[in-house]
């Protein structure tokens, strides 16, 4: 929480600074509250209120730096670490009414272990089409040790594996109202098992994850959302890996679909 409170404080400091930064630069950032923070449809706060917040530095050209970071279950838990610090690196562009974005994430589990910190390079097509903006992504994660199965027999300290992940979103303002609707619809696979500190990105070796929602948007800046999610992960595909991707309070599912509530502020 340490760390959580450092970033609050820098973002709630951040238009202050956003004055001061050259005219080819602009700051953008939000705080977040969540009701459980899902990564790619599986909770990794233990279905539990989280604390998230960002801030992104982009140049005119199209190249931006950013961080973003969030609470996790902590040791133990399908998640690993008590927190998540995401670095963050890319280019945007336009090409008439495409918008292509190419980056990489660098996943950081301060606290954690060395080997659970993991680089996914990715790219992101976008467009406006009337009222519906529409985004699909590919994002490979490179073979590497934080992505290996190390529930595998015999056990196999080093091991190394890859992890792809594809998606769509779409989203369309309701007219005459705050409201957004939101969809996603995500596609993942690579190796199936739990990696160091039970952590992992395709726990079933593949897997669909799902949301649809509706976010109401105030000031410009002050959005309430609600989604439900969740994957096509059963019971009998997952029961390999418990107790770990199950809820610590009364062993329940944590990629079951799953109603979550958010508030978020921007600047």
């Amino acid at each position: 929480m340490k760390y959580l409170s450092l970033l609050f404080a820098a973002t709630v400091a951040a238009p202050a600074v956003a004055q001061e930064v050259p005219k080819p630069f602009t700051i953008s950032g939000s705080v977040a509250l969540v009701s459980d923070y899902r990564f790619r449809g599986v909770s990794q706060s233990d279905n539990a209120m989280a604390a998230q917040g960002g801030i992104t530095l982009t140049h005119q050209s199209g190249l931006y730096v950013g961080s973003w970071a969030s609470n996790l279950a902590g040791w133990g838990q399908f998640g690993g670490a008590n927190m998540e610090l995401d670095l963050i690196g890319g280019y945007k562009r336009s090409f008439g009414p495409w918008a292509v974005d190419v980056g990489l994430t660098w996943y950081m589990y301060p606290a954690g272990a060395d080997n659970t910190d993991f680089a996914e390079p990715y790219i992101k097509v976008s467009r406006q089409i009337g009222p519906v903006s529409l985004l699909a992504g590919v994002a490979y994660a490179p073979r590497q040790e934080a992505l290996g199965n190390f529930s595998a027999t015999p056990y196999s300290r080093g091991q190394k594996q890859d992890n792809t992940y594809v998606w769509g979103d779409a989203s369309t303002g309701i007219p005459g109202t705050p409201l957004t609707a939101k969809a996603h619809i995500g596609y993942s696979w690579g190796n199936p098992g739990l990696g160091p500190n039970g952590t992992s990105v395709a726990p079933t070796g593949e897997y669909l994850d799902y949301l649809v929602g509706v976010d109401a948007t105030f000031l410009s800046r002050l959005t309430l959302g609600v989604a439900y999610l969740g994957t096509d992960i059963s019971k009998r595909e997952a029961a390999y890996l418990l107790p770990n991707f199950s809820r610590t309070k009364d062993g329940s599912s944590i990629a079951s679909g799953k109603a979550v509530v958010s508030i978020g502020l921007a600047f």
